[in-house]
């Protein structure tokens, strides 16, 4: 297919379920060949006639057709999707860990990578982790799966799992994140210390931890003064900060050391030479433990609130309520 670079006006008549004539259209490039008009989701056929006329940018959008890879998997009916949400409104740790995890993907999986829609850019403190687990749930409301193609499984891209319980209770397939998967491997290993980002993880990290149950093999937090986005624009400086942080956590009398946050995916690959104890990646971490089933077990089998919701995008109101089908 040629990649088209303006966006389009597009009529088309649909054999299979009579004539339909529709206006604004967009590419939904996940999993077949979606287009919405007035935001409603039409799934186009094998006999469909399309005739398309280029109009002004600002009317109307396409988004790149998909790679031959992507095209594959869409039209795979076992493939297996997994969401990974990105609670950080910054892209650029969204293209961090695609770039991380999707060489790794097998060719019957597709990860379904999501930013955030608001909160902080980087998340760095109680508030912005608070609004980043709303942000979370926000985004599994949208990209949660139907009965024909459902979630295998979901992944909170934060080393800190804003929603995490949340997005636990309401959905129908295992539910992990960065910091719960990197205490997962890292607690095998014996006690672990912790290196990351931002002097106010400390305290929530530890929080977690004890919530989780890994509160007495968390030994030590080796926090460093950069936060982590501040980390992530800086690589050299992220090296050396990071380098002799994991020496000064190794010296705690631990087994291993993670090495947590969204944006320092790949890290721990590049430092290991450096450090005598094993270094977790808190990203691979993530997605080894939610791919392997490693990840504790949904409560239930279907999605589903609890909460009848008020003022919030429509997007919640078709979650079902929790015992319904």
């Amino acid at each position: 297919m040629k990649k088209l670079g303006l966006s389009h006006k597009i009529k088309h008549k649909m054999r299979f379920s009579g004539t339909i004539l529709v206006s604004t259209l967009r590419v939904m490039p996940q999993f077949g060949d979606f287009f919405v008009c007035n935001k409603q989701l039409v799934t186009l056929g094998i006999d469909t006639d399309i005739r398309a006329q280029c109009m002004p940018a600002n009317e109307a959008q396409v988004s790149p057709c998909p790679t031959e890879k992507e095209t594959h998997l869409m039209n795979t009916p076992a493939v297996r999707r997994f969401l990974l949400i990105n609670p950080n409104t910054n892209d650029l740790t969204t293209q961090r860990l695609r770039d991380v995890l999707q060489p790794q993907l097998p060719q019957d999986v597709h990860l379904d990578v999501q930013t955030a829609r608001f909160g902080a850019p980087y998340i760095a403190c109680e508030a912005s982790h608070a609004v980043a687990a709303h942000a979370c749930l926000d985004v599994w409301t949208s990209h949660r799966g139907t009965r024909a193609q459902p979630l295998h499984g979901v992944l909170i891209g934060c080393f800190g799992d804003p929603g995490l319980f949340a997005l636990r209770e309401a959905s129908g397939c295992p539910v992990t994140g960065l910091a719960e998967a990197s205490f997962i491997q890292a607690a095998a290993h014996g006690p672990f210390a912790i290196v990351t980002g931002g002097e106010r993880w400390k305290p929530m990290l530890q929080r977690l931890a004890t919530s989780l149950g890994y509160g007495e093999k968390l030994r030590h937090i080796e926090t460093v003064y950069p936060t982590g986005a501040a980390l992530q624009a800086d690589p050299d400086m992220a090296f050396e900060c990071l380098s002799q942080a994991c020496q000064n956590a190794a010296q705690s009398g631990v087994s291993s050391i993670i090495l947590g946050g969204a944006g320092l995916a790949g890290y721990a690959r590049l430092l290991q030479t450096d450090c005598a104890l094993p270094l977790i990646d808190s990203a691979q971490a993530g997605w080894d433990v939610l791919y392997g089933q490693l990840a504790p077990k949904a409560p239930k089998q279907h999605d589903g609130f609890y909460a009848p919701w008020v003022g919030l995008p429509p997007a919640f109101g078709q979650v079902p309520g929790k015992g319904q089908d």
